[in-house]
């Protein structure tokens, strides 16, 4: 029974909501696509199948280190898993692969260049193979937000292995990538399990960049002593970042491509594992697969390239459910970046015109004046439940001001139109502004009409009115050339006076204090008595140096449900123990002794 399998292995009481169907499709030997968000429990969709349906499983993954990180969690429960990958030793992976062949293994994990050989292949198609498990799979999707062409290979895997049932997992896909994965995987029916994309326990909060690294540091005081993960667009903003905030006292790390494979190996294991070390600065290079689950925010310092990215880097915050938030700073350089790298792209013109309309969702995200998480849900096809906004995003605690602006725009358009439609925002800004620059006096604009028109208005206030010009459609950038700004046929309408213009005054954030005081996750832990709050604390220290002694995060020893369910009941005996929340056959016999001494020596 799946039930018995999901206490007795992984030591939880119930299955969560979408779980059990996915189980018994799989375990019917039917093909399914799983849409769940992080944090939801996809690889149990998986896991409790193949310790049903004996033989072997095959997992595909994209990365070396999410594949140790999965076999290590699984091992600690007891369960035969292994890996075959590059980064190890190759007597190490003969070894592993003797073990799979002699039916020693539930579980192997591989990446999709190793497994789709055809040596690998023919070797495989020789053992019971029961069911195979494709990870990340919008990996394999031109439309998802990570492609990679390796993936495309897995193709073939319904042509080796026929009558094997496959599961596609991701937590990142909207209709187009889910028919895209479908249709190349699959090839025939297959059951789709498409669970919300609600992570209602992530706080959104978007703001126009000023001061990006007084924004950040912000936003990381306000989380002192917590995991966060910070996103950046350069390798060499990467750097700058870290190393500011290290020198204003944060432990922090970079994590690019450009950096030596040792070298992120080296800073991902201190931020999995180092209990001082808790802000990762990356690039897009880090975080598929990363399954820390207390993470407690994610920061973007330039905007993502797409929804999906957004949506799937977010997803890296509050793996545990409890409050976390998601914070992005962008500007109008980041609309122009976007749009050049999608022009400078290898693909066709259909695939371009498909990135841009992804971009201009994204943008539309940023700029909403209505709440963030029904804009955010909408694109994925689904509805917020509750009419009056989520309370849990910066649009719905703090509301904009949203004021009509078409004099003002049409000020800056006639400026535009009058200067040959080939300066860039700050150009346009210093002469509707009465600016004395060298370059305004030596182009002649200081004798235009619109010259000083626009004096009024602060110029931070000028750039946000052309940051949702842009956002709006009123102007486009000219991102082959040096940004400049031209109107589009909806910008010449505003112009004339022949469509309105309403934008939202950026409002100044709340302080880091008050952030810090909703997310509090001691908040959570309101029923623990003082005594069991040192209890805990005494539980964390034991879990530290088992995680340490076994060189393995320390969330795989228990989860800190887990530690508190401890703290909360308190139990005196084995069979007690065996009641907490994540402890399964394997953890009460290698575990139970360690943390009842705690308990009993409080």
């Amino acid at each position: 029974m799946p039930e018995q399998i999901l206490k007795n292995v992984f030591g939880y009481d119930s299955f969560r909501a979408g779980q059990l169907d996915v189980v018994n499709t799989l375990v019917a030997r039917e093909n399914a696509l799983i849409v769940m968000p992080t944090g939801s429990g996809k690889s149990l969709c998986f896991q409790v199948p193949s310790l049903l349906m004996g033989g072997l499983t095959i997992v595909v993954s994209p990365l070396v280190a999410l594949m140790g990180d999965q076999v290590a969690a699984l091992k600690l429960a007891g369960v035969d898993a292994d890996t075959i990958n590059s980064s190890r030793e190759r007597q190490v992976n003969v070894a592993a692969w003797k073990k799979a062949a002699a039916g020693e293994t539930r579980l192997l994990y591989m990446a999709p260049e190793r497994l789709m050989t055809d040596r690998m292949l023919d070797a495989l198609s020789q053992l019971p193979v029961k069911l195979i498990a494709v990870d990340e799979a919008h990996c394999m999707s031109r439309w998802g937000p990570s492609f990679r062409p390796e993936y495309e290979a897995l193709s073939r895997l319904q042509t080796v292995f026929p009558d094997v049932p496959i599961a596609a997992l991701t937590a990142t896909a909207d209709k187009t990538t889910q028919d895209d994965i479908a249709t190349k995987l699959f090839g025939g029916p297959a059951r789709h399990f498409v669970s919300s994309f609600d992570r209602p326990n992530i706080q959104l909060n978007v703001e126009m960049r000023g001061d990006a690294k007084r924004q950040l540091l912000d936003v990381v005081q306000a989380h002192k002593g917590e995991s966060g993960i910070v996103y950046c667009l350069s390798r060499a903003k990467t750097e700058k970042m870290a190393q500011f905030l290290n020198d204003n006292g944060v432990a922090a790390l970079p994590y690019h491509a450009g950096m030596s494979a040792e070298a992120r190996t080296k800073n991902q294991t201190a931020f999995m594992t180092d209990d001082e070390t808790h802000v990762m600065v990356a690039t897009i290079a880090f975080g598929m697969g990363i399954d820390k689950p207390d993470v407690r925010y994610v920061c973007h310092t330039d905007m993502p390239g797409n929804v999906e990215s957004y949506y799937q880097e977010i997803g890296r915050a509050g793996r545990d459910g409890k409050p976390s938030e998601a914070h992005m700073f962008y500007g109008l350089d980041d609309l122009r970046m976007r749009r050049m790298f999608i022009e400078q792209d290898d693909g066709d013109t259909d695939h371009k015109r498909r990135e841009h309309k992804r971009l201009d969702a994204l943008i539309s995200y940023c700029e909403s004046p209505e709440c963030r998480r029904r804009a955010l849900l909408a694109y994925f096809g689904e509805q917020l439940l509750d009419n009056e906004g989520c309370g849990n995003c910066d649009v719905c605690i703090n509301p904009p001001h949203v004021v009509d602006g078409t004099t003002p725009a049409q000020q800056l358009l006639s400026a535009a139109v009058r200067t040959g439609q080939m300066f860039g925002q700050a150009h346009l800004i210093d002469i509707v502004r009465g600016a004395d620059t060298e370059k305004i006096r030596s182009s002649g604009h200081d004798n235009l009409p619109t010259y000083g028109i626009g004096a009024d208005l602060a110029k931070d206030e000028w750039r946000s009115i052309v940051r949702q010009l842009v956002a709006a459609s009123f102007l486009i950038i000219d991102v082959a050339g040096h940004g400049g700004l031209s109107l589009t046929e909806k910008g010449q309408a505003l112009l004339k006076g022949e469509q309105s213009f309403n934008y939202r005054k950026d409002v100044i954030k709340r302080s880091a204090k008050h952030s810090k005081a909703r997310r509090d996750p001691s908040v959570a832990l309101d029923d623990l008595s003082p005594e069991q709050h040192t209890l805990l604390d005494r539980l964390r220290d034991k879990r530290t140096q088992l995680a340490k002694e076994r060189n393995v995060p320390a969330f795989m020893i228990f989860s800190d449900r887990s530690l508190e369910d401890m703290a909360r009941e308190q139990p005196a005996s084995e069979p007690a123990f065996a009641d907490i929340h994540g402890v399964g056959a394997a953890k009460l016999r290698d575990f139970a002794g360690d943390f009842l001494g705690v308990i009993a020596n409080q």
